[in-house]
């Protein structure tokens, strides 16, 4: 039976891996984040339990949806979520087989599905995610700060509460994540389930991207989207104490890599590919370089008497600092699609949220099919990263 294992029925369905940890890391990027929804799906079909899930923005709410429900339970709801936000706030939705047919028909068709489908989604808003804010806000008027959007998310609340159960959530069963940004002091913020009480609150915050969405007060502060200062919640699991073996499945929804625009409809899109992807791999090439130097610290205090070791003040400092455990990151990028554009974060289309959930669904595969890259790292550092896209 794996160290990381879940509780209740499903233990004995575990497929054992030899981590302390096992987390499932989500970033943020709007209609994106069905992708996350299909990496669910692959992970629970090869029965991988999960100890820790953290997430921003998107990544958020499919934290909500993944810790809020018995692992058996985690795909349908997932579903039902997300077709649940691709229709239309208000009007109703393309019949599925004109839209079906409208996506595969030809490129041409394709396109100005998807073009009207996130025209939509800034005209009127998703059902049960968001909705334009009547009256708009003036520029010039001062307003309280929940106020201060154009999109009002209050049906967000009532959607959580429909297919979440917090106190699961909160039930210390997996661990659960969620960044965020404190409006007042810039500070960016973690709302844990093993310091504080979840609530629907921390998940809408995390995800209140302005000037969009309105940042949420909890406990008298203001938060707004953890994507703001980093779209990504890696590091924070990666640098948790105390240090355990941890195999991480970190999900993105940008890639850093693409190629140099060539319009002016480019540029939009590699731009937010840029900001949003938060440096991932700048962040995983840093935390490999510390578990370098903290297992060769390791390795020279295995050198030292254990009577200098136990009374010499720099080796105790030493004996706090050095390391010993092992890392191992499974990196799943999203990779766009021909016809997306950049507004793809918010074409809430149902076809196209299929499509991102198929490419998820694809890549864990391919990626689980690795059967190695599940292994505990052996090199030096104890520290090793994977992604099918660009090879070991």
């Amino acid at each position: 039976m794996s160290r990381a294992n879940g509780a209740g029925r499903n233990r004995h369905h575990a497929r054992c891996l030899e981590y302390e940890t096992v987390a499932l890391v989500l970033q943020g990027g709007g209609a994106l984040g069905a992708y996350q929804a299909g990496v669910l799906e692959g992970l629970q079909e090869a029965r991988i339990v999960l100890n820790w899930v953290a997430g921003i923005s998107i990544g958020a709410l499919n934290t909500a949806l993944i810790a809020g429900n018995a692992p058996e339970h985690r795909v349908a709801r997932l579903r039902e979520f997300w077709e649940t936000i691709c229709k239309p706030a208000f009007t109703p939705a393309l019949p599925a087989p004109l839209e079906h047919l409208m996506f595969t028909a030809s490129e041409a068709s394709r396109s100005m599905l998807t073009a009207f489908q996130a025209a939509s989604a800034a005209a009127q808003g998703q059902h049960g995610f968001f909705a334009p804010r009547v009256p708009a806000p003036l520029p010039w008027a001062s307003q309280a700060p929940g106020q201060i959007s154009w999109y009002d998310t209050t049906p967000l609340k009532a959607t959580l509460e429909r297919f979440c159960d917090f106190d699961r959530i909160n039930s210390g069963e997996t661990r659960v994540s969620v960044g965020a940004v404190n409006v007042a002091s810039g500070n960016f913020t973690y709302f844990d389930s093993t310091r504080t009480m979840l609530r629907p609150e921390h998940f809408i915050a995390s995800g209140a991207l302005p000037p969009g969405f309105a940042p949420i007060e909890i406990d008298g502060e203001f938060y707004w989207d953890g994507g703001v200062v980093s779209n990504t919640p890696l590091q924070e699991v990666l640098s948790a104490a105390p240090r355990r073996d941890t195999l991480v499945f970190q999900v993105d929804l940008w890639s850093a890599r693409g190629p140099v625009p060539a319009t002016m409809e480019n540029v939009s899109t590699r731009v937010k590919d840029i900001q949003y992807s938060s440096r991932t791999r700048f962040v995983t090439d840093m935390l490999q370089r510390e578990q370098r130097y903290r297992h060769v610290l390791r390795e020279l205090l295995e050198r030292v008497p254990q009577g200098t070791r136990e009374s010499d003040r720099l080796c105790k400092l030493a004996e706090d600092l050095s390391c010993s455990k092992r890392y191992n990151v499974l990196q799943l990028i999203y990779q766009q699609q021909k016809f997306e554009r950049g507004d793809k974060d918010y074409q809430f289309g149902r076809t196209t949220m299929q499509s991102r959930w198929e490419a998820g669904l694809s890549d864990i595969r391919r990626t689980l099919g690795n059967e190695t890259w599940l292994d505990l790292p052996t090199n030096q550092t104890g520290f090793v990263t994977h992604d099918i896209h660009r090879g070991e």
